[in-house]
Parts: structure tokens; sequence; C-alpha cells
């Protein structure tokens, strides 16, 4: 079962600003991205379901966040139904993240009191995610749906929606100030951040300093806008 609850899943994903996004077959390497991740102060953290034997993996890693990194919030992406959300809310799965928007889903996660954050590309989807419970949408791809201007158009209408973009994002001043000037409420970062070389390489310090430091950006960056 879940470790941490929906609400303090949600408050630390907006607190942060930052969730890393990552896929990786070998346990062990997957581990280490985690502890990278959160010692470079990025404290929730979403495991993809891409591979084969993917939950696997996942359980591993949350067997590993249970008895060696309790404060880690842990959650799984690409998920695009209720069963598969099920299979991984039951391996410790903190929230649920999906390309698409599935009620089934949001469903199981309310009853379950999970975090749930669909894939939503129109300002309808975003109002049935809405009506269903969902708190933070997933904006997917967000490059391709319309970028930062998607963000802030939804928002004028719909100024409480919570918008997490994932896809289109990069950890640069430029790319992290248009979205974060939008209004989005955290952002998804998946290979600009968590690059296949360092990982490749088991760079692990770099890729804990990397994402240090690109938490460091989003913190300067929302003061700037705050004052």
């Amino acid at each position: 079962m879940a470790r941490h609850g929906r609400l303090e899943t949600l408050a630390r994903m907006k607190h942060t600003g930052l969730v890393p996004v990552y896929y990786q077959s070998d346990p062990d390497i997957a581990i280490h991205i985690a502890e990278a991740c959160f010692a470079g102060g990025a404290t929730v953290v979403e495991f993809t379901n891409r591979g084969d034997r993917a939950a696997d993996v996942f359980g591993r890693l949350a067997e590993f966040r249970d008895a060696s990194l309790p404060e880690l919030v842990l959650g799984v992406g690409s998920v695009i139904d209720a069963p598969t959300a099920a299979l991984y809310i039951a391996a410790g799965a903190d929230f649920v993240v999906g390309p698409v928007l599935d009620e089934s889903t949001a469903v199981l996660c309310n009853t379950r009191k999970i975090a749930y954050c669909p894939g939503c590309g129109s300002a309808s989807e975003i109002h049935r995610a809405h009506a269903l419970g969902v708190e933070i949408c997933k904006v997917f791809p967000g490059g391709c749906v319309g970028g930062p201007a998607f963000v802030k158009s939804v928002k004028g209408p719909m100024p409480w929606t919570e918008i997490m973009p994932t896809g289109g994002v990069s950890p640069t001043d430029e790319s992290l100030t248009e979205w974060l000037a939008a209004g989005v409420a955290c952002i998804g970062m998946g290979s600009t951040l968590i690059t296949q070389e360092r990982v490749r390489q088991k760079q692990f310090e770099q890729l804990a300093d990397h994402i240090r430091q690109t938490l460091e950006r989003i913190a300067r960056i929302r003061a700037s806008l705050n004052s």
C-alpha cells in the first residue's frame, strides 16, 4: 500500500516543483537513480510502466524505499487502466500518472485515496478530470499540445486548474521560466534531466548535483515571479 497519503503527496509535488521521471530495467540502477534524485532534493519520483516486468522492478524499488528511504514519495507513470494502477498501488505506489484520462483509474485512485495525474490535452479533458476528483492534471505531451501558452490559456477561464507538464520541458532557465510563468503547479521531467549518458556511465553523484541545480533554478525563478 501507499506510504504517503494523497494530500501529502500533492503538497510535496507542488512544494518542490519537480518530479523526475524515468524507467530502468535493472533494479539496482533504478534504486541508484532514486537515491540520486532524493540526494539532490527531489523527494517525489515517478517510475514509468514502460518495459517488460516493470512492475517487478518497481516492487524492488518500493521495498528499498520502505527500508532505506521512507521519506521518498514514489509514484508510477504510463498507466492507462485501472488493473495496472491497482497492481502498482498494491506494490506501494504513492501516486499514479498516465498519458491519458481514464475514468476507471480515477475512481480506483479516489477509492484508495491515491493521487492521480492523468494526461490531458484540452480544456474539456481537464474539466472532466476535475469532476473525477483529480487535483493536478498532467499536460502531455506538454510541448505538443500548445506548451506554456496552452497552460496560460486554460488558467484564464479556469484559474483553479493545477497543471504538471511532461514532455517538452528542459532544465534550462528559458524553458523553466516559460512554464513557471504560465502558472504550472510542478514540472515532470524525464530524459532531459536523467540523461541516458549519465545513467550509462553510472554518474549518480553528478546526477544528484544536476537535480539540485535544477531545483535551485526552479526556486529562484519562482521567487523572481512572485516578487
